[in-house]
C-alpha cells in the first residue's frame, strides 16, 4: 500500500530562479525503509519537510503529496502531528525542556493522553531501548548524541507511522550512530513503520534500506534497491555519486571479475566472507597511500597543561588533567565520543573558556586577557553549529563584513574567490536560514578563510556535506594547510581524519588518552577505524586503512598468481 505518493512536485524559494524540486516524482510504500542522498543544495531536505505540512519551507510549490491517499494538506493538524514524526540534523534544534522525562512527554501533554496513558508509553520505551539511565537526568547533561537519542524516543512515544529524518547521525560519534540506527532497525522491522532518512554518511545505510534514491538537481537519479542502484552507479561511472558507495561495495566492484548483482556486499561481514572464497596470496605490503608528513624542530603553537574545566559544581568534570601540545603548521585531529570534551578543548584553545586549573599558551604566550585581545585576528573558530556564527541577511553580507578593512575592489575581488573556490556563488544572497546544513558549513569557512588566520579551530567540518562537498572541503583544508596555516578539527568523520590529518589524538572523560600519526591511532580498531580496515582485520588481506590501499594491494596480488 503506497503512503505516499508523490507527483510532479516542484518548489522553489523566494527570490531565487532556480527550482530546488523540479517535477519530482516517487511513490513510498507502507512499512519502506527509505534513505535519500544526493548533493548539498539538491533538495533532500526540502523534499522531507514539504511531507511535514507543519515544518513545510515557505516558498513557491506545484505539484501533489498524498498521504495515505489524501492530500497531505486535507489531513487534521493531530493526525500530522501523530502519525508524521521528525527529527532534525541538530539535536539542540528540537529539545524544549528542562528535565529528560518532561521532554519525552511533551508530545503527549499538549495531545492531551493521560498520565496513566504516558507512564505506560514511556516505560516501555525506555526498557525496551535501554534508557532508563537518562530518565531522571537534566538535558542540559546530555551529550549530542544522547541528546539525539532522546529526541528519537520522544517522537516513538506518538506511535507515528512514518519517521522523517533530515541526517540524524550527521552529529553522532560512530558508537552513538550505530545506536541510534539500531533503533531504526528494529521500528522498521518489528513494527512496521515506514522510515525516509536524509543523510550523507552512508556507509552502514545501504545495508538497512530497502530503497535508495539519489537525487540531483531536484530530481531523482537513481531509485531502487541498495544492490541496483550501486551496480548503476557503478556501471554509469557516474562521477556524481561514485563516492556514495559503501567502502566495502566499491571495493568488490573494483576488483572482483565476475560481479554479480546479488552478492554485492553491504557490510563488513559480507565482505569478509568474499575474501574467504578467494584464494589469492599477498606478500607484505609497504603503506604507499598514507602520507604522514613529519615535521621536526617546529616550535609549539598551542600548549595546553593539567588542565581542569567544569562547567558549574554539580556537573561532572568537562576537562581533567589535559595536556596537549600542538606543533606550528600540524593538521591535528581530535577523535572521541560525544560528551568527551572535544568542543570544550577547541573553546579552551581559543579563549573562549578559563580553565579553573592549568596552563593554555597561544603562539608562546600564556593566555591573558591582553593577550586574547592581540591574538584575536590570527586565530579563526567554525562551531558546531555553524549557524551562530551569522548575523546578517545575506551570505554575501557577512563576507563583506569579513573584509570591511579592505578597500572595496580587493574585498569585492576576495570575496568573488572564497564564493568559487567552495561553490557557493548561488548562495550569494540566500539568507543563512534558508540554506542546507552543508551549504551554511561552506559558507561560513569560506567567511573564516577571508580573515587569512595563521590557525583555524573547526568543530566538525565535514557534517552535513555530501562526498563530493567533502572533497573540495578537503582540498581547501590541504592548499591552506600546506600555505603553513594551523588546523586543529574535531570530528566524529574517521575516514575524513585518517586520509588528511598530520596527527590525531582520541579523547575519552576529558582526557587524551593517546595521540599518534593515524595509522597509528587508528589501525587494529574495532570501531574507532575505517570501514576498510574493519574489513582486512584477520582476513588473508595485508592490514589497511584506506579503500585505496586495498584496491592497489588486491590487483597487484591478483597480478602475481594469474
Amino acid at each position: 500500500m503506497e503512503i505516499f505518493n508523490i507527483k510532479d512536485l516542484s518548489f522553489q524559494y523566494p527570490d531565487t530562479s532556480e527550482l530546488v524540486l523540479n517535477r519530482l516524482t516517487v511513490t513510498i510504500q507502507e512499512g519502506e525503509f527509505v534513505v535519500i542522498c544526493g548533493p548539498t543544495g539538491c533538495g533532500k531536505s526540502t523534499l522531507l519537510r514539504l511531507l511535514k505540512k507543519e515544518l513545510a519551507p515557505y516558498g513557491d510549490v506545484s505539484g501533489e503529496i498524498l498521504y495515505a491517499g489524501r492530500t497531505i494538506h486535507d489531513w487534521d493538524d493531530r493526525v500530522s502531528v501523530e502519525e508524521i514524526g521528525f527529527i532534525f540534523q541538530n539535536p539542540e534544534n528540537q529539545i524544549v525542556m528542562d528535565d529528560v522525562l518532561q521532554e519525552m512527554v511533551f508530545g503527549l501533554e499538549n495531545l492531551g493522553y493521560s498520565n496513566l496513558e504516558m507512564r505506560k508509553r514511556v516505560a516501555e520505551i525506555v526498557y525496551t531501548f535501554g534508557y532508563e539511565h537518562l530518565l531522571h537526568k537534566k538535558t542540559s547533561e546530555l551529550s549530542g548524541g544522547q541528546k539525539q537519542i532522546l529526541n528519537l524516543l520522544s517522537v516513538l512515544l506518538l506511535k507515528p507511522k512514518v519517521l522523517l529524518l533530515d541526517e540524524p547521525i550527521s552529529q553522532l560519534d560512530p558508537i552513538m550512530a550505530k545506536d541510534l540506527l539500531r533503533i531504526l532497525e528494529r521500528v522498521n522491522s518489528e513494527l512496521g513503520m515506514t522510515i525516509l532518512l536524509v543523510e550523507h554518511r552512508l556507509e552502514e545505510l545501504f545495508d538497512l534500506a530497502d530503497r535508495v534514491v539519489m537525487l540531483d538537481g531536484g530530481n531523482i537519479s537513481y531509485n531502487g534497491s541498495s544492490r541496483e542502484v550501486i551496480y548503476s552507479v557503478f556501471q554509469d561511472k557516474d562521477k556524481h555519486f561514485l563516492s556514495y558507495l559503501p567502502a566495502v561495495s566499491r571495493f568488490y566492484l573494483e576488483t572482483e571479475s565476475l560481479v554479480e548483482v546479488g552478492s554485492i556486499p553491504l557490510n563488513v561481514k559480507d565482505c569478509k566472507t568474499w575474501i574467504s572464497s578467494k584464494d589469492i596470496e599477498f606478500s607484505n605490503h609497504d603503506n604507499q597511500f598514507r602520507n604522514q608528513l613529519v615535521m621536526h624542530d617546529l616550535k609549539p603553537i598551542i600548549e595546553l597543561n593539567d588542565i581542569y574545566y567544569q562547567y558549574d559544581k554539580d556537573s561532572p568534570m568537562a576537562l581533567q588533567n589535559l595536556a596537549l601540545k600542538i606543533n606550528q603548521g600540524e593538521f591535528y585531529g581530535v577523535v572521541g565520543g560525544n560528551g568527551s570534551g572535544k568542543t570544550t578543548l577547541l573553546r579552551i584553545c581559543l579563549g573562549l573558556l578559563e580553565p579553573q586549573r592549568g596552563k593554555v599558551k597561544v603562539f608562546g604566550k600564556r593566555m591573558t586577557k591582553k593577550v586574547k585581545k592581540a591574538i584575536y585576528s590570527k586565530i579563526a573558530y567554525l562551531p558546531q553549529n555553524p549557524l551562530t556564527y551569522f548575523i546578517h541577511d545575506s551570505i554575501e553580507q557577512e563576507m563583506r563584513q569579513s573584509v570591511q578593512l579592505l578597500d572595496p575592489a580587493q574585498a569585492a575581488e576576495r570575496i568573488e574567490e572564497q564564493l568559487q573556490l567552495f561553490g557557493i556563488e548561488y548562495l550569494r544572497d540566500r539568507h543563512p536560514n534558508d540554506c542546507s546544513g552543508g551549504e551554511i558549513q561552506k559558507a561560513a569557512l569560506a567567511c573564516m578563510l577571508l580573515k587569512n588566520p595563521d590557525i583555524l579551530l573547526i568543530d566538525e567540518p565535514t557534517k552535513g556535506l555530501d562526498p563530493i562537498s567533502k572533497r573540495q572541503l578537503a582540498s581547501t583544508l590541504k592548499r591552506i594547510h600546506q600555505e603553513g596555516l594551523t588546523i586543529v578539527m574535531v570530528t566524529h568523520d574517521i575516514e575524513f581524519a585518517v586520509h588528511h590529518t598530520t596527527k590525531s589524538a582520541m579523547m575519552f572523560n576529558g582526557n587524551i588518552t593517546i595521540d599518534a600519526v593515524p595509522e597509528e591511532l587508528f589501525k587494529g580498531n574495532y570501531f574507532y577505524t575505517t570501514t576498510m580496515n574493519r574489513v582486512t582485520q584477520n582476513t588473508s588481506v595485508p592490514e589497511v586503512l584506506t579503500l585505496e590501499e586495498a584496491i592497489s594491494i588486491w590487483k597487484e596480488s591478483k597480478l602475481r598468481t594469474s
